[in-house]
């Protein structure tokens, strides 16, 4: 055999996911992990916490005074107009709130599935961000960075650990609501790493991804003949060249193959019983925010690896769609059932012990009253809300504090970076020794911050 030959012979197997050499195959991480899955659950457009977690006595007294300069000097916000117009003046929540929990952790009537479930969950009422505006501060969210190009945090934990799925993504996106997040794809793409570590998007009706089904005439004795022949065009290809990328193209060939099978299967929820339908609120003939919950049980049942729900419209500035009392109790009621339900059955199944579930959005939602057709409030990046749940998290506490007013976090801060380099932690990794080379850098998810919470892991 020549040594071209000893080359495609020794590619030959870099595109079955599981086997050694595969860009899917499953690593350890360099510490035993807290968690093996990620389900994180992404409310996009920016929760008020003031309406939801963040009881305010105080602010609700004070409510339509003037807030005091001092509060105000040297902040920013995405809509300085409405913000300021006629001089910013304090809005107190309408909300009812009611301590729940062992702990008695604060949360409102908007709620009232997930209150029941607080023993279960770790509220961090101290969260903040850097960036005000949707579309960047989704991208920091989700990758660390305001910057379009950059890794997405599913992709960087597939890096990590690679997949223990053969059939389906590591990684894999669900969208609900009316639309999708700002920022799109970029929110869970693979920036500079290989593209077999970006999310895949899976619709909610129809195929679940554009031309999984071969067209008409064609068998599967002609598509695996036709499989085969472009992988050893790749094959041939990689030995000339050595980009890595063909080894992935290759293996998306596959997996797009053992998909047409195993993404039909996944999406048919005809198994499920009614007990279980009740529980999360799902109608399983209708794409929803519930449905995908119940998808994201499933896909971790099936070993993908990261499972993030996007679910929008949380912007509440007070214009048509946006209003803080309707509106926002719509989109609460939206997806309160079944965020409640995805932990409990995960913990009914076993799931949640080796799962970290995720809920938050971008940034939180100002003291101070937005003046459009309805009084709304603005993004706040200085204190926002998220809650946590599964393995290595400390159950049914609140970790965090704002002042009175809710503007800034006074306590246990725990900025975006921190919050990454804790999700990284419990997966195993040191958030400053996941790193990949690019342009000379080594590049982080946390780039050149971070700091464990270890308040918030058990």
């Amino acid at each position: 055999m020549g040594l071209g030959g000893m080359a495609l012979a020794s590619l030959a197997g870099h595109g079955i996911a599981g086997e050694a050499g595969s860009p899917y195959a499953p690593r350890s991480a360099p510490v035993r992990p807290r968690v093996k899955r990620v389900i994180y659950l992404f409310m996009a457009g920016g929760p008020s916490q003031l309406e939801l977690w963040d009881h305010k006595p105080k602010l609700t007294a004070l409510s339509g005074q003037a807030i005091p300069d001092s509060f105000l000097e040297g902040k920013r916000f995405a809509f300085m107009d409405t913000s300021f117009k006629n001089r910013s003046t304090l809005l107190g929540s309408r909300r009812s709130f009611r301590q729940h929990g062992q702990a008695g952790v604060w949360c409102s009537d908007l709620l009232p599935h997930t209150s029941g479930m607080m023993d279960d969950l770790a509220v961090v009422k101290s969260c903040a961000t850097n960036l005000f505006n949707h579309a960047p501060a989704k991208l920091f969210m989700n990758t660390g960075s305001g910057q379009f190009g950059r890794p997405s945090m599913g992709s960087w934990v597939t890096y990590g650990l690679g997949s223990e799925s053969r059939d389906l993504p590591a990684f894999v996106v669900l969208q609900s609501g009316p639309r999708g997040p700002r920022g799109g794809p970029a929110n869970w793409a693979s920036g500079f790493l290989p593209t077999t570590f970006q999310g895949v998007p899976l619709r909610g009706s129809g195929d679940p991804i554009l031309n999984l089904s071969n067209p008409e005439g064609i068998t599967d004795v002609r598509q695996r003949r036709a499989l085969d022949a472009i992988r050893d065009l790749n094959l041939q290809r990689a030995v000339v060249t050595g980009d890595p990328e063909i080894h992935t193209r290759i293996a998306s060939y596959e997996m797009a193959c053992r998909m047409q099978t195993s993404a039909p299967e996944l999406m048919d929820l005809a198994g499920e019983s009614p007990a279980t339908l009740k529980l999360y609120g799902c109608d399983p003939a209708k794409p929803s925010f519930a449905r995908n919950c119940l998808l994201a049980r499933r896909l971790i049942e099936r070993d993908v690896r990261f499972v993030q729900l996007y679910h929008a419209d949380w912007d509440s500035h007070g214009g048509p769609g946006q209003t803080i009392d309707e509106d926002l109790e719509k989109v609460a009621r939206e997806v309160d059932q079944a965020c409640a339900a995805l932990v409990k059955d995960l913990k009914a199944r076993g799931l949640l012990d080796d799962t970290l579930v995720i809920w938050g959005g971008e940034f939180g939602r100002t003291p101070m009253g937005e003046i459009r057709e309805k009084t709304g409030r603005n993004h706040h990046i200085d204190a926002f809300t998220m809650w946590f749940a599964g393995g290595g998290i400390r159950p049914g506490i609140e970790l965090g504090r704002t002042d009175e007013l809710g503007f800034n976090a006074i306590e246990d801060r725990a900025p975006v970076h921190d919050v990454h380099a804790t999700i990284l932690h419990l997966l195993g990794f040191d958030h400053e020794r996941l790193t990949f080379r690019f342009q000379g850098r080594d590049f982080r998810l946390t780039d050149v911050e971070g700091t464990v919470l270890h308040k918030l892991v058990a």
